[in-house]
């Protein structure tokens, strides 16, 4: 962009060989970020469009500085009657779609003097001639004439540079977006002889940023819609889930009672909360109630779910209903509701006076019982995924249970990298366990040996664990 010099000011182009080494740099950049747009990004979310508009964008930059640099080699385009041929490294190269015309207008003889991509950026005919400075405006946006009228007026009184940008509708309908950079030229006096302009085409390049701007919007809102989720379904799982801390005793001070202990562990690698849940609860007839379980999904959608079902099971344990049955109602319960969703579960009723556990499964991992430092896996009664099927039937099974047994339930996100309920590793890591359990004093303490040995793992899923230990 010249300063403010005469009119017969010199266009001498610099050196070619520093220029031809930015534009040889240039494209190779240029290859090494479309190839990382085409090769790794991949548009299919928020994150995924933000990181293609990113590259879109430094994609439109590099073009452009790299045509603002063969225009810098080439210096001011020769007049018409002495166009040469065209140059040897250029000439099997497509031509660029123009982005940068010049333009001067000569207060003086009125003359209009267009460069060729000026006829092009503006899709105008060059029969039909340049544009004179005072029908300029036409082709703008009506909002975007009185700040061009401005900025002219300035430049050809005030002597003040112009540089801006306003946008145009062409001839053939399309609009554009120019950006201008002009200034006066004066004459030997002193006084404004012309205005000298550059105007760039940067509609692409303001696309790009637009999308860029979107896209990151886009993302900041779903990353809070996110966080709110989360936080709403912590609460909800809060709320839901027993309070308790430590060991609780069911029921209280009689001979065979459980002492039971239970602990949460969050996914390792996911952000949402998912349905797991567990319950220990004394009934009305004495005995005691203890369920762990899950359904499928993560966010508020699962965790409301959840409270769903644990409070109905709450319920119907409270009514009297044994765990076989209630498994069945649960099932109703899921297939009935508005959302369609599956789960898992395990329920037990331990009756203290005869030490004897009757439970339930839908498509569970089976409790582990585990008695003087040996542990196994209780045989599972018949029971299928809770919502997978309409009038399904639920077994129930029963098993005698003597002073110092312990006994560990817990939902399929206990072991690393696992979705299949009772796999052979998981199980096998907990039956290990055995003459830890046999030497902890109380179910608390089993509950800390189970989160020592998978506390720290991997898992691709939030889980429960609850540990009831019989009592002399």
């Amino acid at each position: 962009m010249p300063s403010h010099l005469f009119a017969d000011r010199p266009a001498q182009p610099p050196e070619p060989g520093p220029v031809d080494a930015l534009i040889s740099q240039t494209r190779r950049l240029r290859g090494e970020v479309d190839a990382v747009r085409r090769d790794t990004v991949v548009d299919d979310d928020a994150q995924g469009r933000w990181q293609r508009a990113l590259c879109d964008l430094a994609v439109h930059h590099l073009d452009d500085l790299r045509e603002h640099l063969d225009q810098l080699r080439q210096g001011l385009p020769p007049a018409p009657e002495t166009v040469g041929p065209p140059r040897p490294d250029t000439a099997t190269e497509p031509e660029p779609q123009p982005r940068v015309g010049s333009a001067e207008w000569n207060l003086l003889t009125d003359e209009v003097s267009w460069s060729d991509e000026m006829f092009q950026i503006f899709g105008r005919s060059p029969e039909a001639g340049p544009l004179p400075l005072d029908e300029l405006g036409s082709t703008l946006f009506s909002e975007d004439q009185p700040l061009l009228t401005a900025w002219v007026t300035a430049c050809l009184v005030d002597g003040r540079p112009i540089d801006g940008e306003f946008r145009i509708v062409r001839t053939d309908g399309r609009v554009r977006t120019l950006h201008m950079r002009a200034e006066p030229v004066l004459d030997s006096d002193g006084c404004t002889a012309s205005m000298w302009a550059l105007l760039r085409d940067v509609s692409d390049l303001r696309r790009s940023q637009r999308a860029v701007r979107e896209s990151s919007d886009s993302l900041q809102r779903r990353r809070a819609i996110a966080q709110t989720e989360h936080r709403l379904a912590v609460e909800l799982q809060e709320a839901v889930l027993p309070p308790w801390r430590g060991s609780l005793r069911f029921p209280y001070g009689s001979a065979g009672a459980l002492d039971v202990a239970a602990h949460y562990l969050p996914a390792a690698t996911s952000a949402l909360i998912g349905g797991d849940w567990y319950d220990a609860l004394e009934l009305p007839d004495g005995r005691s109630l203890l369920t762990v379980g899950d359904l499928t999904g993560h966010g508020v959608a699962a965790t409301s779910g959840m409270a769903m079902v644990l409070g109905a099971l709450r319920g119907m344990a409270m009514a009297g209903i044994e765990p076989g049955p209630l498994m069945g109602w649960l099932n109703q319960l899921l297939e009935n509701s508005v959302q369609p969703v599956l789960g898992s579960a395990v329920c037990c009723r331990y009756d203290p006076a005869r030490r004897a556990l009757s439970w339930a499964q839908a498509g569970h991992a089976a409790p582990l019982l585990f008695r003087r430092g040996s542990g196994r896996s209780l045989v599972p009664p018949e029971g299928v995924l809770l919502g997978a099927t309409s009038g399904a039937f639920y077994g129930q099974a029963e098993e005698r249970l003597q002073p110092g047994d312990v006994l560990v339930l817990y939902t399929d996100g206990l072991t690393p990298r696992s979705i299949e309920f009772g796999r052979a590793d998981g199980t096998g890591r907990l039956l290990a366990l055995a003459p830890r359990f046999s030497a902890a004093p109380s179910a608390q303490d089993c509950v800390r040996v189970v989160t020592e040995e998978f506390g720290h793992s991997e898992r691709e899923d939030d889980a429960c664990v609850l540990v009831a230990r019989v009592g002399s």
